[in-house]
């Protein structure tokens, strides 16, 4: 395949538990440009955790590959995503006396930073990323940008998002047995957020709830500041899990079930009907009542939104999501999510979609591409050293910063 001169790619590979996606974008002109995708179904896995690297190597060799046909170009290297309940994020300070007053310069920023990224992590820790908030200067809080102002004692204040370093290097690892290099490894709703969330959002507080086949990732931002990256340990497979077990039917059958008649909250079907359960050969015919199927789905959900609270009021805003919640990954495609979601956390919730990618295809417009759309524009990002321009209708100009 043979590969454009005058357009860079950008790839992003979700290694998900449940599946294992790709994205190709071109960036032309500093501007954003759907190429292909590929999917795969996710081995290798086991509890959010990696099990098997060969198997992983293979799910991301497929998705890939796929994607380059559609796309008709060959890729070298990608963005990967990092998830799971391995990682965890926590807030730190690094302080810079100068000994007298004078101006700030860039130096003297990334000096600050630097000093507050050196953290004593526990063993088989490593930092994924670290997302600056502000500066503090001689006291005064609350400054995104010092440079030029004077102060004698300047504070910077980050976030530090760590995950396991044996996970990190499996993925890593598997990553490389499929060919193809590693230019940078992102928190994965970080990454969905900075496909779907824009700047006016998270300026009046927004979260983002990413719902995998394994877990639940959550981050909170207020501004330009990501206030907590956490985690809940429940994810889709725990809905299906459930019909399979009460229901008395095979994993397979059951997400079947629940794709077809699932809802996340009563009341938003038909729960007077009967569905129809399937049987192993040779039993009779089973049915039971719509309701039965969508009451065990609705615990589920509400049990997963009530720790996601936890996790927000865990940063004070509980009150102070004014924009909402958005909900990617696979498990927010469960009808009812949404309105669960607002029912337990009391504020606004709506699907995380892609934002500002020229011929972005309508049918990849749901919450379980997000991140992989995201992991590709951040790749754009690498590319162009700058942010890349994102056709966003009724929103010229807006990029995420």
């Amino acid at each position: 395949m043979a590969n454009s001169q005058k357009q860079h790619l950008a790839v992003g590979v979700d290694l998900g538990a449940g599946r294992t996606r790709c994205v190709i974008l071109s960036v032309e002109h500093g501007e954003l440009r759907f190429l292909g995708c590929g999917e795969a179904p996710a081995k290798g896995w086991l509890k959010g955790r990696v099990a098997d690297p060969q198997a992983i190597s293979e799910s991301v060799q497929y998705a890939v590959r796929a994607a380059e046909r559609m796309a008709g170009v060959a890729v070298e290297a990608v963005v990967a995503g990092i998830g799971g309940g391995t990682v965890q994020g926590f807030s730190s300070r690094g302080v810079y006396e100068f000994g007298r007053p004078r101006h700030i310069d860039q130096s003297d920023m990334s000096y600050a930073v630097h000093l507050a990224s050196r953290v004593r992590l526990e063993d088989d820790r490593l930092v994924l990323q670290m997302l600056p908030l502000d500066f503090t200067l001689d006291g005064r809080a609350g400054f995104r940008n010092p440079k030029g102002a004077v102060c004698s004692r300047l504070e910077s204040n980050v976030y530090v998002v760590t995950c396991s370093a044996r996970e990190h290097q499996a993925l890593i690892g598997a990553i490389h047995q499929a060919h193809l290099a590693v230019e940078e490894t992102v928190f994965e709703p970080v990454a969905a957020a900075y496909a779907c969330i824009l700047p006016e959002d998270r300026n009046r507080g927004v979260a983002l709830i990413d719902i995998g086949a394994q877990g639940t990732s959550v981050v909170v931002y207020e501004g330009d500041s990501l206030l907590r990256a956490g985690g809940v340990q429940i994810g889709g497979d725990h809905f299906t899990r459930d019909l399979s077990q009460v229901l008395k039917v095979s994993y397979e059958d059951a997400e079947q079930l629940k794709e077809e008649y699932g809802c996340a909250i009563l009341g938003l079907t038909s729960d007077s009907s009967y569905i129809e359960l399937p049987s192993p050969e040779g039993r009779a015919l089973r049915e039971t009542p719509r309701k039965y199927l969508n009451e065990i789905l609705e615990a589920r959900a509400e049990e997963l939104f009530h720790h996601v609270a936890h996790e927000v009021a865990k940063t004070g805003m509980e009150q102070s999501l004014f924009e909402g919640v958005i909900l990617t990954g696979g498990g927010a495609l469960l009808h009812g999510m949404c309105d669960m979601a607002e029912a337990v956390l009391n504020c606004p919730a709506r699907i995380g979609l892609v934002l500002g990618v020229e011929k972005w295809p309508g049918d990849l417009d749901n919450s379980a591409w997000s991140t992989a759309g995201g992991l590709a524009m951040y790749s754009a990002r690498l590319k162009s050293h700058k942010e890349p321009k994102r056709k966003v209708p009724s929103l010229v100009g807006l990029v995420f910063k």
